[in-house]
């Protein structure tokens, strides 16, 4: 069990490798089987993890014995597991998605699908500010070639304007990590939390430039405004098992605004303490407004999705903004429904798109799909989960971070916006299911019932919703511990002190 914090980054990096190699590469059956047997084993690694930190244990994996903070050193905590289960989970659903029959509309898709999985692990479970970079740049190399996945113009057009922003946001990292490290001496990030309260106001006013334009990365990443306009059209030109996948590297975004500015440039950073909030609140709140103006200005289904995505960052957000353990508790609910049940959406768009001839997945009138049940009862749970409504998990995770919000400014900024979204997505998604399930043509059904594997694929997303109803007290319970434990209030184990030189584990 010593080498169990590393295996979600190996297991998919010798998947993908394998897959690359004769005779695998030359036998889509054996790269299903395959990715699914890694995707199995990934799931179960990571709630392996995720029991062992529900314990209070927080795993560390110091590569060649090079101790941290010179080392590279993974982190297992509650947050970084509860993480890697939503990627495993989603992943799975995702992958039996592809083996309908999508995985075969391009080269390589299984090797890329591994090593993206390779990325997102790494990311969430890095203890150094450099690997995370390093882990950014693998996901976002392989999100590259998933995106044009099948080819296309539309894929094409898209990728190139993801490709030239996320190059641009690299070099911003890039620089960003010159900075701090001038400045700070460090780029572990519990070590740069100790050392970041010692800086004098000259390193100050430098540390600052560095960690606002670390803002601007992690931003770019989650697509909060003003740097969201190229998840709409990314998101709806990718394939649907990718698109799905996609739905949480925006959380990777998140999470990283959440560990960087709540562990190191936290309450504990003396002159530098909560100095993104300034920043979060307006952007939280004007992300919220343009995502429910995107909600309502949405010509398919696919678009409606994403500015769905773009509703719940901002959500997210106004969790991070707040920064108290209640609120953080609340934001990591809201965060695995929202990126499993938008997954589950994309899914679920693609099926609509197959079985409705030229119209696709826009709102227009159009012959009626082959499987209007099964199709419309999974568009019925996803957009009353999305839309926050009872009994899904949705209206959980809201009546959360509504609470969560202070009766004071705060809170009359979060409950307009957070309600006035909500019935923006309400209204929008009313009228999808109108259009696509009722409002339909004479013309005679002719298309063909897709493979069974993918229905089952969307149910197993959007059956998150319930379940996380169903089992809201130790989710809930968990997601407390794990608040406690990133704002370094465990009372059974001091998260950082592991990392810090000196310090006792």
């Amino acid at each position: 069990m010593e080498h169990l914090a590393i295996l979600p980054i190996i297991i998919p990096l010798l998947s993908g490798i394998l897959m690359l190699l004769p005779p695998v590469c030359r036998d889509n059956a054996r790269q299903r089987m395959l990715s699914l047997a890694a995707l199995g084993l990934m799931l179960l690694v990571a709630l392996r993890l995720l029991v062992q930190a529900g314990s209070g244990e927080i795993q560390l994996y110091v590569l060649g014995d090079w101790q941290p903070p010179f080392g590279i050193v993974l982190v297992a905590d509650r947050l970084s597991t509860l993480m890697l289960l939503l990627t495993a989970v989603l992943g799975f659903g995702a992958m039996l998605y592809a083996c309908g029959g999508d995985d075969k509309r391009g080269m390589y898709f299984h090797p890329l699908f591994m090593f993206q999985m390779m990325g997102i692990n790494g990311a969430f479970l890095t203890g150094d500010i450099f690997n995370l970079f390093v882990f950014f740049e693998v996901l976002l190399i392989s999100s590259y070639a998933l995106l044009i996945h099948a080819g296309g113009k539309q894929k094409t057009r898209a990728s190139v304007h993801y490709v030239v922003l996320n190059l641009v946001g690299s070099s911003i990292f890039l620089f960003a990590l010159g900075i701090l490290y001038g400045t700070l001496g460090t780029l572990n990030i519990a070590d740069m939390s100790r050392t970041v309260a010692t800086l004098g106001p000259e390193e100050q006013a430098i540390a600052t430039t560095g960690a606002l334009m670390l803002l601007v990365v992690f931003g770019l990443k989650s697509a909060m405004l003003p740097l969201q306009f190229w998840l709409p059209r990314t998101y709806s030109s990718a394939s649907a098992p990718v698109a799905a996948l996609f739905a949480v590297l925006t959380k990777v975004g998140i999470y990283s605004i959440l560990r960087v500015f709540t562990v190191v440039f936290g309450e504990d950073a003396g002159g530098l303490a909560q100095i993104a909030q300034p920043w979060l609140w307006p952007i939280a709140i004007l992300t919220l407004i343009v995502a429910s103006l995107g909600v309502l200005a949405a010509s398919s289904m696919r678009q409606l999705i994403a500015q769905l995505v773009i509703l719940s960052i901002g959500t997210l957000l106004a969790g991070v903004a707040m920064s108290r353990v209640e609120a953080t508790s609340a934001l990591l609910y809201y965060l695995v429904h929202s990126t499993l049940v938008c997954g589950g959406l994309f899914l679920l768009a693609d099926l609509i798109h197959q079985q409705r001839g030229k119209a696709e997945d826009r709102f227009v009138i159009a012959r009626r799909m082959c499987q209007p049940v099964p199709l419309g009862i999974a568009f019925f749970i996803g957009a009353l989960a999305i839309a926050g409504l009872p009994p899904f998990s949705g209206f959980v995770g809201k009546a959360l971070v509504l609470k969560a919000a202070e009766l004071n400014a705060e809170a009359a900024w979060v409950y307009p916006t957070l309600l006035i979204g909500g019935l923006a997505a309400l209204i929008a998604l009313s009228r999808a299911g109108t259009t696509l399930f009722w409002n339909v043509s004479r013309e005679q059904d002719v298309c063909e019932p897709p493979a069974r594997i993918k229905l089952v694929a969307v149910y197993l997303l959007l059956a998150s919703s319930p379940l996380l109803v169903i089992f809201g007290g130790p989710m809930t319970e968990f997601t407390d511990q794990a608040a406690l434990q990133l704002h370094g209030m465990s009372s059974d184990l001091g998260p950082l002190l592991p990392f810090i030189p000196g310090g006792d584990s």
